[in-house]
């Protein structure tokens, strides 16, 4: 195509956007509305999907030791630990630093409830703490820990501890969380089509005169559909950027109120950057795709003079 056939395409494209009025902003509107739906309910299901990983990402494994166990086979025993393949980190916690923790943990409170445990008094184990490099295994390398305390003599591990039953529930349910909003993102797309591609239809149907005519008077298939093409694309764009400004531009304000402290709760919303080019990228994407296709399957109808 030459430079100045493509020039007059695109001015002409633009050209109809502006003089239809109304009906360029009954589409921008369908689109904007259908997106911006869409959009918030990705956003949601992006957060829920990460926070899910973060909370299966806190699953750890407590090896509790038994009391006295002699520093030779403390040292054995984290050697063996982190031979295991699917262990990824292996920390040692006295029980003078399980104390100091459970006293910050219990704020307060715990400065009198735990008064005088000091030293000899101190009726904590000295442990493990455990991550591996899948949530999802530990049940297995928690049952190889434990197999590790068969024919000790004295056993050194005094229990070992997951969280058994509710680390399976809690995977389940995330499973489902990811699933649900998988689907709902879905079905809300296939709404968003086709609620857009029929109001670019109807605008379309409004023009079907001016298309015949031009069929009429030589206008080659292409000559015509390349304005509709370039108009739906504007259509598109223009419709989705709004939304994303506004889901955007929201989400931003989100992270940064002061009332939201999710660190109370160890877990924290998707960052703004991780969020900003995958909400972009995909309501751009769908605008103009979704715009431009509307178009030229509304005009090939039309073309059939």
């Amino acid at each position: 195509m030459k430079i100045s056939t493509f020039s007059r395409h695109l001015r002409e494209g633009t050209r109809n956007v502006v003089r239809n009025g109304w009906m360029t902003f009954a589409s921008i509107s369908s689109i904007a509305i259908s997106l911006f739906i869409l959009g918030i309910f990705v956003l949601i299901t992006l957060n829920v999907n990460d926070i899910a990983s973060q909370i299966e990402d806190q699953v750890e494994i407590n090896v509790y030791l038994e009391v006295n166990t002699p520093q030779d086979q403390i040292t054995a025993l984290e050697t063996q630990i982190q031979e295991i393949h699917e262990v990824k980190t292996v920390k040692f916690v006295s029980k003078e630093e399980g104390l100091v923790y459970l006293r910050q943990k219990l704020g307060e409170s715990g400065k009198a409830l735990l008064e005088g445990f000091e030293g000899e008094n101190n009726p904590l184990n000295d442990a493990f703490t455990i991550e591996v490099d899948d949530p999802r295994n530990v049940a297995a390398v928690a049952d190889q820990i434990s197999a590790l305390n068969i024919g000790k003599d004295p056993k050194p591990i005094y229990k070992v501890n997951y969280g058994k039953g509710t680390v399976e529930a809690l995977f389940k349910v995330t499973q489902i969380v990811r699933w649900v909003g998988f689907g709902i993102v879905i079905l809300l797309s296939f709404t968003a089509v086709f609620l857009i591609a029929n109001t670019i239809k109807i605008t379309i149907l409004a023009r079907r005169k001016e298309i015949s005519i031009m069929k009429m008077v030589g206008a080659t298939n292409s000559f015509i559909r390349w304005p509709f093409f370039i108009e739906g694309a504007l259509l598109g764009f223009v419709g989705s950027l709004i939304p994303a400004a506004l889901i955007l531009g929201g989400y931003w304000k989100l992270l940064n109120l002061s009332s939201l402290n999710l660190n109370l709760l160890m877990i924290k919303l998707t960052p703004f950057g991780e969020i900003a080019p995958t909400m972009i990228t995909l309501l751009l994407g769908i605008g103009i795709v979704i715009g431009v296709w509307g178009s030229l399957i509304s005009v090939r109808k039309f073309l059939r003079v």
